[in-house]
């Protein structure tokens, strides 16, 4: 019984250590600069992606704090300590669940509200220069056009959005002859057509918007992802640290046997067997 309470009392310091190491992660994340990595912030200013930030701050420095006093509980066996620690971090764990539970309703409402967005800035070509020029580093890059396709230009393509013409042949399953063998350009009429050059041009066929919608989408996913995994360590670390408190309230009491009970059993006459 003692070795297995010492394993019992191991894997309690454990998981509070792991329960430290996810409140300093939601201190890292909670105060680091990574939503201002979105390309062409300036779309998404009236996008909230500031979502489940404050969970993090707030509730990470109190994670941090309540950890420190389940290792010390578990460490030394203090089961008043234990039994503290257990109610404190349950606590938290409910108000943690309460404050972040919109960031799933968030995370299925942004694709809606950034096509909205989509849909309000085009034709790009009408967009602010700021709102260009990040589109064109974005095109540059990561070999996109527009946002939803390279119609969102119009008849004005920028130079980012072409693409060289590729040196294998088209497609046979592709009679009209509009899409390249690797399916990353697309042929369209430059309107009007000149006479000094081709008619035709080569751009890309990937558009913009789904690259946008990955970067914005990943703060929030971290913070869900980070918020979960505190959730589970949490959950265990209340059942062992309950285990270690209440250990006198589940653990049988030895049978204590006095000596007239000894006596009792020793001289009891046995039974005859005729």
């Amino acid at each position: 019984m003692a070795r297995w309470r010492s394993y019992l009392r191991g894997l309690a310091i454990c998981v509070t250590v792991l329960l430290l190491v996810s409140g300093v992660v939601m201190i890292g994340v909670g105060f680091s600069s990574i939503d201002g990595n979105t390309p062409v912030a300036q779309l998404f200013e009236q996008l909230s992606s500031s979502d489940g930030l404050l969970v993090l701050q707030v509730f990470g420095p109190i994670t941090v704090v309540l950890s420190v006093l389940g290792i010390c509980a578990a460490s030394f066996d203090l089961k008043p300590l234990l039994m503290l620690f257990s109610a404190l971090i349950f606590v938290e764990f409910v108000a943690v669940m309460v404050v972040a539970s919109p960031l799933v309703q968030v995370q299925a409402q942004m694709s809606g509200a950034v096509d909205e967005v989509f849909l309000n800035v085009t034709p790009l070509h009408r967009a602010e220069l700021y709102i260009q020029n990040e589109l064109n580093k974005l095109q540059a890059s990561d070999s996109c056009c527009g946002l939803r396709s390279f119609k969102d230009w119009e008849n004005q393509l920028p130079v980012t959005c072409f693409c060289t013409r590729p040196a294998s042949a088209l497609l046979p399953s592709s009679p009209s002859g509009n899409v390249s063998s690797e399916e990353l350009c697309v042929m369209v009429g430059r309107e009007p057509p000149t006479s000094q050059v081709s008619d035709k041009l080569w751009v890309h066929s990937e558009p913009c918007g789904p690259i946008l919608k990955s970067y914005l989408s990943f703060p929030i996913k971290l913070r869900i992802g980070i918020i979960s995994a505190f959730a589970t360590i949490t959950m265990a670390a209340i059942a062992l640290c309950l285990t270690l408190g209440l250990e006198e309230y589940w653990k049988t009491p030895p049978v204590e046997t006095t000596v007239d009970d000894f006596n009792r059993v020793k001289y009891q006459p046995k039974p005859s067997l005729t």
